[in-house]
This record gives structure tokens, sequence and C-alpha cells, in this order.
């Protein structure tokens, strides 16, 4: 009998060492919460649908494409003439990556290219539908960290891409790069909100 209860506390002891360590407190994943991770899900669905057709409607210079294999190599030297901030960093929810501090860059990356599409917009039309969806999802971002009970120390800083669009040329590249960059992390988005999705 001894050695039965020292293997049931040996695999206790096993079960213990080898669960997963939770992200965050789960004490915030409420209804509330929940619903607003669905909420932002379905909002970055329709933004990955809705960006080819936008890129396509407002970008007219040859070259400036979605398409990976068709990249000017001097576009990253645009980025930085530009001034425009790389996405935030998306990683699976562990340890060090709290809960926190993904949804803060969620918060950071939508209002990053928001406000450079709102830039653009104002020197291009076609972008209004887009930035009101991400509008509408920086406002499900914001009742997640509200019913969550979220924050993080990282703080976010506008851009100022509105200095650097002088002429057509700069005007299209900041969009196609700004669209481009939105396309990449709404991708990482929607996988860290499936992830969020699972928790208890």
């Amino acid at each position: 009998q001894d050695a039965l209860v020292a293997l049931h506390c040996c695999c206790l002891a096993v079960l213990v060492r080898s669960a997963p360590v939770p992200a965050s407190t789960s004490a915030g994943m409420n209804q509330e919460f929940k619903q607003a991770v669905e909420r932002s899900k379905t909002l970055v669905e329709k933004i990955l649908r809705d960006i080819p057709t936008v890129h396509g409607a407002t970008i007219n210079t040859p070259g400036l494409t979605l398409d990976p294999s068709s990249q000017q190599a001097n576009l990253q030297m645009m980025v930085k003439t530009l001034g425009i901030p790389a996405a935030p960093v998306l990683k699976q929810l562990s340890e060090t990556f709290t809960l926190d501090l993904c949804v803060n860059r969620m918060s950071q990356g939508v209002n990053l290219h928001k406000d450079l599409l709102e830039a653009v917009s104002n020197k291009l039309t076609g972008l209004t539908d887009l930035t009101s969806d991400l509008r509408d999802l920086q406002t499900q971002i914001g009742k997640m960290q509200e019913q969550g009970h979220l924050s993080s120390a990282e703080q976010y800083q506008s851009p100022d891409l509105a200095s650097h669009l002088n002429g057509d040329y700069e005007v299209q590249v900041a969009d196609h790069l700004s669209l481009k960059q939105l396309l990449s992390f709404c991708h990482d988005l929607m996988r860290s909100l499936r992830q969020i999705a699972t928790l208890q």
C-alpha cells in the first residue's frame, strides 16, 4: 500500500510539472471578454478579405502588388524613408509572453495601421471603410483589456507618416506598404485571437 501511495504521489508530481504554464490569470475570462474576442475575430476576418480589394482599388503604380514574389528591393529603403514602424511582434502565449503583453501588442498594432492608413487617406480615397473597421477592432480589443483587467508597461507611439507624403509616389508606396504589413499582422493577430479563445 505504501508503494501505491508513493506511485500516486509520483504521478501527481509528473502531471504538475508537465502541465502548461497559464499565460495569465483566467479570472478575467468572463462572457464579455469572450464576446469581445469573437467580435475581434470576425473583424479581422473581414479586414483580411477586404485588404486585396482595397489594395487593387487604391494602388495604380506598376509593380506594387501583394504578391511576395514581385516585391521591389528598393521598397525596404522606402520603409525607412517614410518612417513606417514595423508591426509589433505577436507570439504564442507563454510564461514570458503573457496575455497582458499579447493584447497590449494587438492594440498597438491595430492603432499603428489605423494611424498609417488615416494619414494616407488624407491624400487618397478608398480607405475609409478599412480604417473604420480598424477603429471597431480597436474598440473590441479595448473591451478585452477592460474585461480581462489587462495592462502592460509598453506604450504606443503614433507614427509621423503624414510629413513624408510629399508626392503621389510616396503616397502610393505608403499605401502599399501599410496594407501589406497590415495583411501580415492580421494573420498573426488571428492566430493569437484563436489561442486566446481557448482560455478558460
